[in-house]
């Protein structure tokens, strides 16, 4: 196979990957929250665990799954063995769920060789492909470099300018009874509450069973919603699922686009109203 293949979409089929499992230089990540990696813990065949909440998160910080640094990510990617030159696919254990958090990272510090496994796991299982247990063994140490670009990540202190913005839209991926104040946020101790001038989009409505909805659905949804020259800021309550937003964004050919990486965690700590 040739090194330098290009991926040309942000979202592969289970299929597209069962046929290419010998691709050179492929990369597959696990990017599955809070995975109990032992003995028994079953893969698709050669993935590497990708620890969003541990290795892959600033564990200092004030709130949960909080963006690395360059070095750190850079470091911890190499160690997973990846390369400048790798071709990664990531998927997780619930469909598309923290593999679209995982695919924002890695476009967050510069790498966009990268593209998120419709459907997942689930689908790879319902599909009776084979799988493997993980192999915990210490990879080749890649040649991977960061190189953070900070206009796709937004923090508290800009994200102000976005809500004063007409031209910016903010869009939460919360559920819609979270989003309206309805029931208790799960974090313990945060309030109820939505950030000024923003909009809800649950995450949960782009999606059939584990796979997201065709392109011209897609589509359709944030046709209703946003003009294509607007910028988009995703939000939700953690950081996770405003990937998943900012992931079907781009597939609707949505280029302007940001995570605000506190999410609701933040904002409802940082602000009482």
């Amino acid at each position: 196979m040739n090194k330098s293949f290009i991926l040309v979409s942000n979202l592969v089929s289970i299929n597209w990957l069962h046929y290419n499992l010998q691709l050179e230089n492929l990369v597959i990540l696990d990017a599955t929250i809070n995975k109990k990696i032992d003995d028994d813990s079953l893969c698709i065949p050669n993935a590497r665990f990708f620890d969003i909440k541990g290795k892959f998160s600033n564990l200092n910080a004030q709130f949960p799954s909080t963006l690395p640094n360059e070095s750190q990510f850079e470091s911890e990617a190499q160690v997973l063995g990846i390369n400048n030159d790798s071709v990664i696919v990531v998927y997780d254990d619930r469909g598309i769920y923290s593999s679209a958090r995982a695919w924002w990272l890695f476009k967050t510090f510069g790498f966009n060789n990268i593209v998120v496994l419709d459907g997942g796991l689930p689908e790879w299982k319902a599909n009776n492909f084979k799988l493997d247990n993980f192999d915990q063994t210490a990879m080749v140490t890649g040649d991977f470099s960061a190189i953070y670009q900070p206009e796709l990540m937004t923090n508290f202190l800009d994200l102000q300018s976005f809500i004063d913005d007409s031209q910016t839209l903010i869009i939460d991926a919360r559920s819609k009874d979270r989003f309206d104040c309805l029931v208790d946020e799960p974090r313990a101790g945060l309030r109820r509450g939505t950030i000024p001038n923003s909009i809800n989009l649950p995450y949960t409505e782009l999606f059939d069973n584990n796979k997201l909805k065709p392109v011209k659905e897609l589509s359709t949804i944030f046709n209703k919603l946003v003009k294509k020259e607007s910028k988009l800021v995703f939000s939700c309550g953690s950081g996770i699922t405003a990937c998943i937003l900012a992931l079907a964004a781009k597939l609707c050919n949505y280029n302007n686009l940001a995570v605000y990486d506190g999410s609701w965690a933040e904002y409802g700590t940082l602000t009482n109203k």
